[in-house]
């Protein structure tokens, strides 16, 4: 039990403070969770960078 009682201010910054923690995690989730849809897809594939640096030095 503490000494002191926790003010209604402080109670109320707590649940939203929780709130907004959830919220945050729950987007962290969901990108982690759509990147790792699209990186396992049978579709896709690492970027070429030998043919896009030649692309682009051809273009000079």
């Amino acid at each position: 039990m503490s000494l002191h009682k926790e003010h209604e201010l402080h109670q109320r910054r707590k649940g939203r403070n929780i709130g907004v923690g959830l919220l945050l995690g729950s987007f962290v989730v969901l990108v982690l969770a759509l990147t790792m849809v699209k990186v396992t897809s049978a579709g896709f594939k690492f970027p070429n960078t030998s043919a896009a640096t030649q692309q682009t030095e051809g273009k000079d």
